[in-house]
């Protein structure tokens, strides 16, 4: 293929940004949209075009779009027990950012845009494999704020999408990785340096995807995805304590022994202020007995999309790098 010009917003995070080098890294030009000028991950560096921008302004964002081949929108919140305060800027960053860009893009005739956004759509898939034709029971409510407004965020899309919008969807799994500084990363780190006290809601199931692994897919939709059509990039399925055990093996460690009863964490939830949690109720409904699982047999087919098993990728995440 010819080298392509890309826009990417959220360039420098951990996903963008292992697009970027992977964009970079085969000779593309890319424009990287970050909202942090003095956090940008080195990308520089290696020769991206970095450009400050919060997403707020939509022609802003199409006099950055002109002449470019494509845009990968892979900016946005995820947390997980925020607080009611929170819920705007969160709104804003998942749903509002990804309007504007998609109102830029159209006005910017850009040609293909890849959309991120991520299995929780799914919801709780209650110990069922899915596909990307599954779509959840509303009724049944949201999980947390973040799963509304990925939610809230990917409708919009798939309206873009049938109104003819040139749009390829991906949906990643968990992901893990050098730099992964998610509340399950964490944990991760923690089994496998023996520095975790004891495990709490530990039964979510997850399909974990390596950040490499989910970034060569992106970039395989970019390539090859076809327009109007979603993918699941998702790895392998385990539970966060089974993945806790792999870690802690690696680092030639076992995972604690105590384990967090659910039911004291739900009679201690209105104190989560005062361990760090604000909003304790929303982490526990999105993890205990939570399931997100999704098969990437599309992906595989259609995009030669690979996920490596996950001791292969968290030995790389804590031993090689």
């Amino acid at each position: 293929m010819q080298p392509m010009r890309v826009l990417i917003t959220g360039g420098a995070g951990f996903v963008g940004g292992a697009v970027t080098r992977q964009l970079l890294a085969r000779g593309d030009e890319v424009v990287a949209l970050v909202r942090d000028r003095t956090r940008t991950s080195g990308i520089e560096t290696i020769g991206a075009e970095v450009v400050q921008d919060d997403l707020a302004d939509v022609e802003r964002l199409a006099e950055a779009l002109e002449g470019a081949d494509a845009a990968i929108h892979a900016a946005g919140s995820y947390r997980i027990g925020i607080t009611k305060a929170e819920r705007g800027a969160m709104w804003d960053a998942n749903v509002g950012t990804t309007t504007r860009l998609l109102d830029a893009a159209e006005a910017a005739k850009t040609p293909r845009i890849v959309y991120v956004s991520t299995v929780n759509t799914f919801g709780n898939t209650g110990g069922v494999i899915v596909d990307e034709t599954y779509r959840r029971d509303l009724s049944q409510g949201f999980l947390s704020w973040y799963d509304e407004t990925k939610y809230g965020a990917h409708e919009v899309v798939e309206q873009r999408v049938a109104g003819g919008a040139p749009i390829v969807i991906v949906l990643p799994s968990q992901v893990y990785g050098p730099g992964d500084h998610s509340a399950a990363g964490e944990q991760l780190r923690a089994a496998y340096e023996g520095k975790l006290r004891y495990r709490a809601l530990d039964d979510v199931s997850l399909g974990f995807v390596h950040v490499d692994d989910l970034a060569t897919g992106i970039v395989a939709a970019l390539d090859r995805g076809q327009i109007g059509r979603s993918y699941i990039l998702s790895g392998p399925r385990t539970t966060l304590a089974g993945a806790m055990v792999v870690a802690a093996s690696i680092g030639g460690r076992k995972p604690p022994g105590l384990r967090l009863p659910t039911g004291l964490l739900r009679t201690i939830a209105p104190l989560g202020a005062l361990i760090g949690r604000p909003n304790l109720r929303e982490v526990i409904s999105a993890s205990s007995g939570v399931t997100y699982w999704a098969s990437a047999t599309r992906a595989e087919e259609e995009l030669g999309f690979r996920a490596r098993p996950l001791e292969d990728g968290l030995r790389d995440t804590f031993v090689s790098a």
